[in-house]
C-alpha cells in the first residue's frame, strides 16, 4: 500500500484470527459507490464485532488523473465525489449537495501504483499475449502484427501498474478479496455477486 489515508496501517498478517475482507474500488467508479462499498458497509456493521475486519483499497487502473490519492482524501474528508461517480450517484437521486449519503466506517488505503518507464519490451508484449491468446504463433501474420500493435498501444497507454491489482490478477472494480482466519485466500470476486454474506457467515462457521 503506498499510503492509509483512513484508519491504523495494517496487513493480513496483522489480522491472524480475523476473517479480513477487503473492498477494491476506485474513486472514478459509480458501480463501487452504488454496490461494493454499501455492502461491505454491510458486512462490517454486522460482523466486525465477531471478528470479520473490513479494508478498503482504492486502486487505479484506468483514468489517472481522477483515481488519485487526492480525491480519495477528499471523499474519505468530506464525502465529496468526483468525475462518473458523481454522474452516476446523482442519476439515481444517491447524493447529498454531490456527496456522499454514507461514510466508510473501515480503513482505507490507496494501492501502490507504479510508473511505467519507456517502451514495453518486446518480450513483455508477447507474454501478455500469450496469456490472452496461447495460440497466437498459429494466426496468420497480419492478425499476429495487428495484435502486436494494438497490445503494444495498450501496455503503452497504462501509465502506472497497481500493485493488489496486478498481484491479486484483478478484472476491474469493484472487487473484493477474503482471506480466513488462516490467513489463507479464500476469494476473490469481481462485480456484485451477492454471495459475499454467506460467504462470511460460513467462514465464521468454520
Amino acid at each position: 500500500m503506498s499510503k492509509w489515508v483512513q484508519g491504523l496501517p495494517t496487513n493480513f498478517d496483522k489480522e491472524k484470527d480475523h476473517i479480513v475482507l477487503v473492498e477494491v474500488f476506485q474513486v472514478n467508479c459509480p458501480g463501487c459507490f452504488l454496490y461494493g462499498i454499501p455492502e461491505a458497509i454491510n458486512i462490517y456493521n454486522k460482523y466486525h464485532s465477531e471478528g470479520v475486519t473490513v479494508l478498503g483499497i482504492a486502486t487505479a487502473f484506468e483514468d489517472f488523473d481522477k483515481n488519485t490519492l487526492e480525491n480519495l482524501e477528499l471523499l474519505l474528508k468530506s464525502g465529496e465525489v468526483i468525475g462518473e461517480t458523481k454522474k452516476g450517484l446523482s442519476q439515481y437521486g444517491k447524493l447529498n449537495d454531490s456527496k456522499l449519503s454514507y461514510k466508510i466506517p473501515f480503513p482505507v488505503a490507496m494501492d501502490s501504483l507504479i510508473k511505467e518507464t519507456g517502451e514495453s519490451s518486446e518480450s513483455r508484449i508477447k507474454n501478455y499475449i500469450y496469456n490472452q491468446i496461447p495460440d497466437f504463433d498459429s494466426h496468420p501474420e497480419d492478425y499476429r502484427n495487428q495484435i502486436f500493435q494494438r497490445v503494444k498501444g495498450y501496455l503503452k497507454s497504462k501509465e502506472y501498474s497497481a500493485e493488489t491489482f496486478e498481484k491479486y490478477s484483478l478484472q476491474g472494480t469493484p472487487s473484493t478479496i477474503v482471506v480466513d482466519r488462516k490467513g489463507i485466500l479464500r476469494d476473490v470476486s469481481f462485480g456484485q455477486t451477492g454471495g459475499l454474506e454467506p460467504m462470511i457467515q460460513s467462514l465464521l462457521n468454520e
